[in-house]
C-alpha cells in the first residue's frame, strides 16, 4: 500500500458515531458508511477505547463486513491505557484485527503522544515492536498522534525518523494557540518532511456551536456552513494528508462531504471572517474541551465531564444550556484520573469546582 490510494484528504473518524442510547446506530453509520465510500472517499479512523470499545466493532460491521479489503483505507492506534509492557503489544493489536475484522491496518498509530506518555511507551519498546509489526504485514505505516508542544514533537521525530505521519489537533481557534501550539507543531512536520493528518478541525464541535456575534460574522458570507469554514481552514494548508471529521449523524455526512468533495481553500474574505471569529473566542474564556470523552472513561464517580464544559460554555456565549445527564459537577472527589487521561491537559477539578458554582 501506499499512500496513493489514499483518494481525497477529508478522513470519517469514529470516535463520534450515532448513538441509540449506549449502543451505536448501526443503520445509520452504515448508511454514513455508504454515502462516504459513494462520495470517492477512502479513509476511515478509530481507537481501541473509542466509544468505550464500540468503535472497532461498528467499522467491523458497518465497513469491513461490507466492503472488500481494498475499498478503504484503515487506521487504529496503540492506546496508553491498553498495554504496560512489551509483551502485552502483539496480543493486543491481534484484538484489534480481530474486532474490526481486518488482517492488518493500514496506519497505526502511537496514540496521544508527549513527552510524558514518551516515558512509557520507550519503556515497553512500543516504537520497536510497531516497526516489527510493520515488517511482518501487520500493519503497513507507523505514525503517531500527538498533544504537546513543538518541542516535544520536534524530539521525539528526531528521535524516531522512522514515524511516517504525524496526527495532530489544528484548528483555526488553536492555530495561534500558545497551549496547543497548532502552528508550530505543524511547522514541525514540515521541517521533518512529516505528512500530516488533521484531528479535532471543529474542535469538538465548538467551532460549529458559536456565540451568536461570532456567527452573524459567518452568516455575512456565501451560506457555507460552519464545519466547511473549519474544514477547508485545515485542509488548504500543504502537507495536510488527511482531515478527519467525526460525524455523528447523517446531515454532518452530507455537508461534510458536500464541501469536500472537490475542495476549494477559502478565500481571502472567507479568511477575514475567520480572523474575526478568532478574536471573538479569545474574548470569551471558554474551556477548551473537544469532547474526546477520555476523561469520562476513568472517572470513577460517572461524571459527565464533557457536557457540564459544554453548558459553561454555552451560558458563557449567553445560549441556551443544554439538560446534562450522568454525575453532576459536585460528585468529583479530586482523584486527578481525569486530568492524568486529559489529551488538552485541562485542570478538570477545578474546573469542575467553577462549573458547581456557575450551573
Amino acid at each position: 500500500m501506499s499512500f496513493e490510494l489514499i483518494k481525497k484528504n477529508f478522513g470519517f473518524g469514529f470516535m463520534r458515531l450515532p448513538m441509540i442510547g449506549d449502543d451505536v446506530d448501526i443503520a445509520q453509520t452504515s448508511q454514513m458508511v455508504d454515502t462516504f465510500l459513494e462520495n470517492g472517499f477512502n479513509y476511515f479512523d478509530t481507537a481501541h477505547g473509542y466509544i468505550n470499545g464500540k468503535s472497532e466493532l461498528a467499522i467491523r460491521e458497518c465497513l469491513t463486513s461490507r466492503y472488500p479489503r481494498d475499498r478503504y483505507i484503515l487506521t487504529n492506534k496503540l492506546s496508553p491505557n491498553f498495554f504496560e509492557k512489551q509483551e502485552d503489544i502483539r496480543p493486543l493489536l491481534e484484538q484489534q484485527l480481530e474486532a474490526c475484522g481486518v488482517d492488518y491496518f493500514d496506519f497505526y498509530l502511537m496514540h496521544a503522544q508527549s513527552l510524558s506518555r514518551l516515558e512509557h511507551y520507550k519503556k515497553a519498546r512500543a516504537y520497536e515492536t510497531a516497526m516489527e509489526l510493520k515488517a511482518e504485514g501487520k500493519i503497513r505505516h507507523m505514525g503517531i498522534s500527538f498533544h504537546d508542544t513543538a518541542a516535544a514533537l520536534d524530539q521525539i521525530l528526531t528521535e524516531y525518523p522512522q514515524i511516517e505521519v504525524v496526527q495532530i489537533q489544528f484548528n483555526y481557534v488553536d492555530f495561534e494557540d500558545d497551549k496547543v501550539q497548532s502552528r508550530e507543531c505543524y511547522e514541525i512536520c514540515r521541517k521533518h518532511g512529516k505528512p500530516v493528518i488533521v484531528m479535532e478541525p471543529v474542535k469538538g464541535g465548538s467551532l460549529v456551536n458559536l456565540s451568536s456575534a461570532a456567527q452573524k460574522i459567518l452568516d455575512r458570507l456565501e451560506g457555507g456552513s460552519n464545519a466547511s469554514y473549519a474544514i477547508r481552514f485545515a485542509a488548504g494548508f500543504d502537507g495536510m494528508m488527511m482531515v478527519l471529521s467525526g460525524m455523528s449523524n447523517m446531515e454532518q455526512m452530507l455537508d461534510n462531504v458536500s464541501f469536500m468533495k472537490d475542495f476549494q481553500p477559502l478565500t481571502g474574505t472567507e479568511r477575514d471572517a475567520i480572523e474575526k471569529v478568532c478574536a471573538i473566542f479569545r474574548n470569551q474564556e471558554l474551556i477548551p474541551c473537544t469532547n474526546c470523552r477520555y476523561c469520562t472513561e476513568v472517572c470513577p464517580q460517572g461524571i459527565a465531564i464533557p457536557e457540564i464544559f459544554a453548558g459553561l460554555n454555552a451560558l458563557r456565549q449567553d445560549q441556551p444550556v443544554p439538560q446534562i445527564t450522568g454525575g453532576t459537577a459536585s460528585d468529583c472527589v479530586k482523584c486527578g484520573q481525569c486530568e492524568t487521561a486529559c489529551p488538552q491537559n485541562l485542570k478538570i477539578r477545578e474546573l469542575l469546582t467553577v462549573a458547581a458554582e456557575e450551573l
